[in-house]
């Protein structure tokens, strides 16, 4: 467990450690006219970024290290590999495919328990958005699924599951804000049965050269679970910028989550760093 505990620690010094230098070594020195159009382009990529429901190729890889996790109150590291696939069935309609395959570090869930480390469940959410705003609104609606693909019963559910998604947002000036919802029920009971709830509302300031503020928690509620140990509502946020890297668009971002009302061993808060690469048409 102290290796684990080691990697994961290695591991999330080296992705802030190279966020930081990223950005700080793209940081414009000078404003000149093309410099000025560059940093307006990855403004709007940045808003764009923040969609959802984009018609926008993506590959975000987000890292959440959750702490205090399970009776021991250690450290729980989640790693979800979200590629963004938009498809246009025509001049109104797109499919827009997101997929979030973790790769989970898991500490000990019983006291008696080890630490295992795998793949979790994999969640494909399928979203039929209008290729342009509805009276100001954009928005997408479509099914999600889960995906048996835990590497280990402690990692995911073992179970199939399907439910309802949405989501909806306005952009005006610098401002990105909207929610996304989901449902997921498993299609067999028994102890690891499936029904839970996700809420992330997300609000995002953009600034010149691409940089912006963020908060965007996602809230769960576990309808399996005791009632005291239901909901996982977290508050923070954090910061961000678009910028490239060669020709390569990145996106990467710093936040941190206080979590007021979670599970008897669930995690107190959590350290999120995403890097996403952008592949604008």
């Amino acid at each position: 467990m102290g290796i684990a505990r080691a990697a994961i620690r290695a591991g999330w010094i080296g992705i802030v450690a190279t966020a930081a230098m990223m950005v700080w070594n793209t940081a414009p020195l000078a404003q000149s006219a093309d410099a000025r159009s560059e940093d307006g382009g990855s403004s709007d990529l940045a808003k764009q970024a923040q969609n959802p429901v984009a018609d926008l190729i993506s590959v975000p890889f987000q890292n959440n290290l959750n702490f205090r996790v399970g009776p021991h109150k250690q450290q729980q590291d989640i790693l979800n590999i979200q590629p963004v696939i938009p498809i246009k069935l025509n001049e109104d309609w797109n499919l827009i495919t997101r997929w979030i395959l973790p790769v989970v570090s898991q500490p000990p869930l019983t006291v008696t328990g080890d630490r295992e480390f795998g793949l979790g469940d994999l969640n494909p959410t399928f979203f039929l958005s209008p290729s342009k705003p509805t009276h100001g609104i954009i928005w997408g609606i479509g099914p999600t699924f889960l995906v048996p693909t835990a590497t280990n019963e402690a990692l995911g559910a073992q179970k199939w599951g399907a439910g309802p998604a949405a989501v909806a947002l306005t952009t005006h000036g610098p401002w990105v804000v909207g929610v996304l919802v989901n449902q997921l029920w498993s299609f067999e009971g028994g102890p690891q049965a499936v029904n839970q709830t996700t809420i992330q509302p997300f609000v995002n300031y953009n600034f010149s050269g691409g940089w912006y503020l963020t908060t965007s928690p996602i809230a769960t509620a576990n309808w399996e679970a005791k009632p005291q140990d239901r909901w996982t509502v977290p508050v923070g946020g954090g910061f961000g910028r678009v910028f490239k890297i060669g020709k390569q668009p990145v996106n990467m971002q710093l936040a941190a989550y206080y979590n007021v009302v979670h599970p008897t061993e669930g995690p107190d808060w959590q350290l999120r760093a995403q890097v996403q690469l952008l592949f604008p048409k």
